[in-house]
Protein backbone atom coordinates (compact mmCIF):
# COMPACT_ATOMS: atom_id res chain seq x y z
CA UNK A 1 0.00 0.00 0.00
CA UNK A 2 1.40 3.40 -0.97
CA UNK A 3 1.37 6.68 0.89
CA UNK A 4 -1.90 8.58 1.16
CA UNK A 5 -1.70 11.63 -1.08
CA UNK A 6 -5.27 12.93 -0.94
CA UNK A 7 -5.56 15.93 1.41
CA UNK A 8 -9.17 14.96 2.20
CA UNK A 9 -8.13 11.46 3.28
CA UNK A 10 -5.24 12.86 5.32
CA UNK A 11 -7.58 15.27 7.14
CA UNK A 12 -10.02 12.41 7.71
CA UNK A 13 -7.22 10.23 9.11
CA UNK A 14 -6.17 13.07 11.44
CA UNK A 15 -9.78 13.52 12.56
CA UNK A 16 -10.05 9.77 13.29
CA UNK A 17 -6.93 9.91 15.49
CA UNK A 18 -8.37 12.91 17.34
CA UNK A 19 -11.75 11.20 17.75
CA UNK A 20 -10.12 8.02 19.08
CA UNK A 21 -8.19 10.05 21.64
CA UNK A 22 -11.25 11.98 22.79
CA UNK A 23 -13.31 8.78 22.98
CA UNK A 24 -10.64 6.92 24.96
CA UNK A 25 -10.15 9.81 27.40
CA UNK A 26 -13.93 10.17 27.77
CA UNK A 27 -14.35 6.48 28.58
CA UNK A 28 -11.51 6.57 31.12
CA UNK A 29 -13.06 9.61 32.83
CA UNK A 30 -16.52 8.00 32.80
CA UNK A 31 -15.10 4.88 34.47
CA UNK A 32 -12.94 6.83 36.94
CA UNK A 33 -14.35 10.36 37.33
CA UNK A 34 -11.58 12.25 39.09
CA UNK A 35 -10.21 15.70 38.29
CA UNK A 36 -6.66 14.54 39.12
CA UNK A 37 -6.93 11.79 36.52
CA UNK A 38 -8.20 14.32 33.97
CA UNK A 39 -5.17 16.52 34.63
CA UNK A 40 -2.80 13.56 34.38
CA UNK A 41 -4.38 12.53 31.06
CA UNK A 42 -3.90 16.07 29.77
CA UNK A 43 -0.26 16.13 30.85
CA UNK A 44 0.27 12.70 29.29
CA UNK A 45 -1.18 13.79 25.94
CA UNK A 46 0.89 16.99 25.96
CA UNK A 47 4.11 15.15 26.87
CA UNK A 48 3.69 12.48 24.19
CA UNK A 49 2.86 15.14 21.60
CA UNK A 50 6.04 17.02 22.50
CA UNK A 51 8.08 13.80 22.36
CA UNK A 52 6.65 13.04 18.92
CA UNK A 53 7.50 16.59 17.79
CA UNK A 54 11.04 16.10 19.09
CA UNK A 55 11.48 12.83 17.19
CA UNK A 56 10.12 14.05 13.86
CA UNK A 57 11.01 17.73 13.79
CA UNK A 58 13.77 18.66 16.18
CA UNK A 59 16.06 15.76 15.27
CA UNK A 60 15.56 16.21 11.51
CA UNK A 61 15.95 19.99 11.56
CA UNK A 62 18.50 20.62 14.31
CA UNK A 63 20.41 17.45 15.22
CA UNK A 64 20.80 15.41 12.01
CA UNK A 65 19.28 17.05 8.93
CA UNK A 66 20.49 14.23 6.67
CA UNK A 67 18.30 11.57 8.26
CA UNK A 68 14.56 11.40 7.57
CA UNK A 69 12.42 9.26 9.86
CA UNK A 70 9.50 7.25 8.49
CA UNK A 71 8.22 6.17 11.91
CA UNK A 72 9.09 5.47 15.51
CA UNK A 73 10.78 2.18 14.56
CA UNK A 74 13.16 4.12 12.29
CA UNK A 75 13.85 6.51 15.15
CA UNK A 76 14.70 3.57 17.43
CA UNK A 77 17.09 2.16 14.82
CA UNK A 78 18.68 5.60 14.43
CA UNK A 79 19.25 5.91 18.18
CA UNK A 80 20.74 2.41 18.42
CA UNK A 81 23.05 2.99 15.44
CA UNK A 82 24.13 6.36 16.80
CA UNK A 83 24.80 4.87 20.24
CA UNK A 84 26.85 2.06 18.68
CA UNK A 85 28.75 4.54 16.50
CA UNK A 86 29.49 6.82 19.48
CA UNK A 87 30.56 4.04 21.87
CA UNK A 88 31.67 1.43 19.34
CA UNK A 89 34.80 3.32 18.31
CA UNK A 90 36.59 2.10 21.45
CA UNK A 91 35.66 -1.51 20.80
CA UNK A 92 36.54 -2.01 17.15
CA UNK A 93 37.59 -5.37 15.91
CA UNK A 94 41.08 -5.54 14.39
CA UNK A 95 41.09 -5.58 10.59
CA UNK A 96 41.11 -8.97 8.87
CA UNK A 97 44.52 -10.14 7.74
Amino acid sequence: MGDIKSPKLLYFKGFLFFAMGVLAAGIVLLLYPDWRLAILLGVMVWAFARAYYFVFYVIEHYIDPEFKFAGLVDFGKYVLKRRYRDTGSNHRKPPDE
